[in-house]
């Protein structure tokens, strides 16, 4: 039982030390992730064969080699809750990295927009006199919402000031 405990106990050490490369480790970290997943599997079967020869230690002997088998067992848990955690945040990660290059390669203008809303009305028929008034109209109505938008807050000052 003993050199197969040395073992694992080596290993559960190795993995500690993998666990501490993982979080510099970028562009590599999946591959040391595999390698961790495979170590840790692996400890995990050398555990259930501990487990067996524990049982069948001396009595004396028993209840100690129990205690070590568990504390093996609780690490090992312990190492695979870290690295699930450690592929939640690089899933996470990825995920966000992906939504921000998808809302980078949106294009948020207007030209844009208007461009297409031209391109359909030129595919309906409608004329070039007609698209310029439909231009012309936008601009004018950008004058009135800028008007608006000052009449109003003149308002809102004049209101400020007579109730105060």
């Amino acid at each position: 039982m003993e050199p197969l405990y040395q073992q694992t106990h080596k290993q559960v050490h190795e993995i500690q030390s993998h666990m501490g490369r993982l979080e510099t480790a970028d562009k590599q970290s999946l591959h040391l992730e595999n390698e961790i997943q495979a170590s840790i599997d692996q400890i995990f079967s050398h555990l259930e064969r501990l487990e067996i020869l524990s049982s069948k230690e001396p009595p004396n002997k028993r209840q100690n080699a129990k205690l070590r088998v568990d504390q093996l067992k609780y690490d090992v848990q312990h190492l695979q809750t870290a690295l699930r955690t450690f592929q939640h945040r690089r899933y996470a990660r990825e995920e966000q990295e992906r939504q921000r290059e998808e809302l980078l390669s949106r294009t948020f203008t207007t030209n844009g927009t208007q461009k297409k809303i031209l391109d359909i009305a030129n595919m309906l028929g409608l004329s070039n006199t007609v698209m310029r008034l439909i231009e012309k109209r936008a601009f004018q109505d950008k004058y009135f919402m800028i008007g608006g938008m000052l009449l109003t807050c003149v308002v809102m000052f004049l209101v400020v000031q007579y109730l105060t």
